[in-house]
């Protein structure tokens, strides 16, 4: 067995997995917790009360699996994959996200006041910080992809990227048109986001080279 193609197709089925691990877990927990309503919070808020640390798990484990799953497209598409590099760093971006949580706010976890706060913390004001770096380093992944599989011939995978990118800088930095104080944009980024990598590694995984071959 080629244990090269084996460990590159391991690590490109962990971007196929991370969008609906991330998203399940972290709806069911959405769900489940009192308080929590996903129109006025995102799934950052869930790393606060007693539950808080199954979504700091969650930002962990995903951040490793898109991390996984960059090193695995970089594998087949050549080293100087540069989408593999942004996509690097938005996982670095989950994994810091999970140590500077984000603060309470609007009524969640139960007891905080309802409304905007009129202040933040340090650890909130870091968590909006990687995460911000974090989703503009998934942004630019995807215009660049949408280059490189052009030029790869994968036409498909190429609009896709160009769209899913442009989706994803509307849903972020255009949030507040959509209502919920740019909760719903967030939500609209997150989910394309997760989609985006989930095609683009199971197109990876189709074209990387099969294992049992020598």
């Amino acid at each position: 067995m080629n244990k090269f193609a084996a460990v590159t197709r391991s690590l490109l089925g962990w971007g196929i997995v991370v969008g609906p691990f991330y998203l399940i877990l972290g709806v069911a927990q959405g769900l489940l917790r009192d308080g929590f309503d996903f129109s006025r919070h995102a799934l950052s808020h869930l790393a606060n009360g007693p539950w808080g640390l199954v979504q700091t798990v969650n930002f962990i484990l995903s951040g490793l699996m898109v991390i996984a799953a960059a090193i695995g497209i970089a594998r087949v598409v050549g080293k100087k994959c540069v989408m593999a590099w942004f996509l690097v760093v938005f996982g670095a971006g989950m994994l810091l996200a999970a140590f500077f949580p984000a603060d309470p706010v609007d009524g969640f976890p139960p007891g905080t006041p309802v409304g905007t706060p009129t202040s933040i913390s340090t650890t909130g004001l870091l968590h909006f910080a990687v995460a911000g770096i974090g989703f503009i380093a998934l942004m630019v992944s995807c215009f660049v992809s949408s280059v490189t599989f052009k030029r790869l011939g994968e036409r498909y995978l190429s609009w896709l990227s160009l769209g899913a990118g442009t989706v994803i800088v509307l849903g972020f930095f255009g949030g507040p048109a959509l209502g919920g104080s740019g909760i719903v944009g967030i939500w609209v980024a997150v989910v394309t986001g997760w989609i985006w990598l989930g095609v683009v590694s199971w197109r990876t995984y189709q074209v990387s080279p099969d294992p049992n071959c020598e």
